[in-house]
């Protein structure tokens, strides 16, 4: 299962990545909605992470720099990976949402609700770009097996 997850989270940082080069050469383009999603990919999978290993974590809709994007993604690949290796997919995190309510997921419902959820998000900027008369890129899980 981990080695899966390590597929997911590969698949996830790629087109996160190529999204973010897109939206940095397209700066123009991009409104006010896309930027925010983008942004809210990246800090919802720092929060998570943040979560599982106790640290501070960014708000889930803030607006970052734009030269820190790259950086976000890559610094959230690598804790995610990190957290991966070296903890167990079914340990309890107890942990309080953004209201404060407190919940707990195992890890492993964790990663996948952040990777589902980049998936969702990376949709309805596809639909935006499309709307702004961009071509969107496809995102799809299987395109990025077959490359």
């Amino acid at each position: 299962m981990k080695k899966q997850f390590i597929d997911l989270l590969e698949y996830n940082s790629h087109f996160n990545q190529l999204l973010i080069k897109i939206y940095l050469e397209n700066k123009d383009s991009f409104n006010e909605k896309m930027i925010s999603l983008l942004n809210h990919i990246l800090n919802a999978q720092q929060v998570w992470n943040s979560r599982i290993i106790f640290e501070d974590s960014f708000g889930v809709w803030q607006i970052n720099p734009d030269e820190k994007l790259l950086e976000n993604n890559q610094s959230n690949f690598e804790n995610s990976f990190k957290i991966l290796s070296e903890r167990n997919l079914d340990e309890i995190i107890v942990y309080r949402n953004s209201k404060g309510d407190e919940f707990q997921n195992s890890i492993r419902e964790i990663f996948f609700h952040f990777i589902n959820h980049s998936t969702y998000h990376r949709g309805q900027i596809a639909m935006l770009m499309k709307q702004a008369g961009l071509e969107p890129i496809n995102t799809d899980y299987i395109f990025y097996k077959r490359k």
